[in-house]
């Protein structure tokens, strides 16, 4: 499939409920047993972090397929100094339309338009085999780690300018609503209806190995 297949449009407020219905579709036993992405897409757009001019959905024939939202997030740099890039996620696309190129229209389209925008780089957890196709590296080879000072073979960043991460060397810190609160994550979920929470599955199990692979930043 091409863009011309969907509408790519900014998301509106008359989306929210679909999109987070997207999103709980999306993610439902992915990582883990059940999932809090909707809940996180629920009061994102609340955040002073979030970036509305880059929330975009994918729309065929009425029905929102897939959704990207962005964030603000900053590089605690060795030196001292905050470097601000952004982020994106959650990215969600209904499973009868995952593995069908919505999810790569949805992050090219928003990763030209973060270029025009003049943000400098892009930074992520995820998984290298896919995501190393949209021309993202292993935040590693910058110096960058995670909060907690470790290499972390899932983080992973991507120069929208040249060289806009040399020396950046330092810690990725995302927005402190990414820190779901659970209580609050398992009520907002009481609006959907109840699905059953599965363990053991591949895409959990990729999962829990890329969360494992990481390093000291300060090892040697």
């Amino acid at each position: 499939m091409t863009k011309d297949d969907f509408i790519i449009r900014l998301e509106t407020k008359t989306d929210y409920r679909e999109v987070e219905h997207v999103t709980r579709e999306a993610f439902w036993n992915h990582h883990v047993p059940g999932c809090d992405e909707h809940y996180l897409a629920h009061i994102l757009r609340k955040k002073a972090c979030f970036l509305p001019e880059l929330d975009y959905v994918a729309e065929q024939q009425g029905h929102i397929v897939g959704n990207i939202m962005y964030t603000r997030a900053k590089i605690l740099c060795d030196d001292g100094v905050d470097y601000p890039v952004i982020s994106f996620g959650p990215i969600s696309v209904l499973p009868d339309w995952q593995n069908m190129g919505v999810g790569s229209i949805l992050i090219r389209h928003t990763l030209n338009l973060a270029r025009e925008q003049e943000h400098g780089a892009v930074l992520i957890y995820g998984d290298p085999a896919y995501y190393q196709r949209f021309g993202f590296v292993a935040a590693q080879n910058y110096g960058i780690g995670s909060s907690d000072d470790y290499y972390c073979v899932a983080l992973q960043a991507l120069e929208l300018v040249p060289d806009a991460l040399i020396g950046k060397a330092g810690r990725f810190e995302e927005d402190k609503a990414f820190q779901i609160n659970e209580t609050s994550a398992c009520k907002f979920d009481l609006n959907f209806p109840q699905k059953e929470k599965l363990s053991g599955s591949p895409t959990q199990k990729r999962f829990e190995e890329l969360v494992l692979l990481r390093t000291p930043r300060n090892w040697f």
